[in-house]
């Protein structure tokens, strides 16, 4: 009998003991609370707690792609847009993230949606649509600086869409339109003063040696005699003959 009672004591110790046993992964960490306290941060591999004194949370440190819903954003000069993005971060002080905040991903995720409200309603439209690397660089600076107090690293902010209303996508369309309209008749006066230029070196030409206006009229009557086989009558120019008629 005595064994038997030494045997569950062993036991209930053993057991009791086994229960604090952790294990955690390599890419996470576990914060310890002794008694209420903080008492360290634990992992990764086989840990062990002290059962009903200590309470361990497990922080997962992996980047997180959270995205955040769309948004109606009024832009600088009163248009209403709805903007979606994704948020990418990790925890990189795993008892900030635990002590300093209740839900780090919920807060985290909370504070994204009223970022990208804030910073795209301070810019125009254009700059929206133009400028987005720029307006990414600076959602993720200031969410950045905001959730740093909570251990947390943003990595990346992407906007992903910008919903225009179907008013502004039919002016925008209109402004594409006339802009291309713009653009191709300045080609075309372009095109029409080059043209201009090289008919006017072109007669300076002539003016200084009318021979040349000869040569040209009769590699005309070359290329079209080439085209088709048929009759063709046409006046010869009488400055054309004087070559000829000079010697009689």
């Amino acid at each position: 009998m005595s064994s038997i009672g030494l045997i569950v004591p062993i036991v209930i110790i053993a057991i009791f003991l086994m229960s604090g046993v952790r294990i955690i992964k390599e890419f996470e960490r576990g914060v310890v609370l002794r008694l209420g306290s903080y008492s360290g941060v634990k992992g990764p591999g086989m840990v062990f707690i002290i059962p009903m004194i200590d309470k361990m949370f497990t922080v997962d440190l992996r980047v997180v792609a959270r995205d955040v819903p769309p948004q109606d954003v009024i832009t600088k000069d009163n248009v209403s847009v709805k903007v979606n993005a994704v948020v990418y971060f990790r925890v990189v002080n795993p008892r900030k993230a635990v002590v300093e905040i209740e839900n780090f991903r919920y807060g985290t995720s909370q504070l994204s949606q009223t970022m990208l409200r804030s910073v795209l309603g301070q810019h125009e439209l254009d700059e929206l649509l133009s400028q987005r690397d720029r307006l990414n660089a600076k959602l993720q600076t200031d969410l950045d600086r905001d959730t740093d107090p909570w251990g947390i690293k943003i990595s990346k902010v992407e906007v992903k869409h910008v919903d225009l209303p179907v008013e502004m996508q039919r002016a925008m369309a209109k402004q594409a339109e006339a802009e291309r309209e713009k653009r191709a008749k300045i080609i075309h006066a372009a095109g029409e003063f080059e043209a201009s230029a090289q008919l006017a070196r072109a007669a300076d030409t002539i003016g200084v040696n009318p021979v040349t206006l000869q040569l040209r009229y009769l590699q005309t009557l070359t290329e079209i005699a080439t085209e088709k086989n048929s009759t063709i009558i046409f006046p010869v120019p009488v400055d054309l003959l004087k070559a000829f008629m000079v010697g009689r």
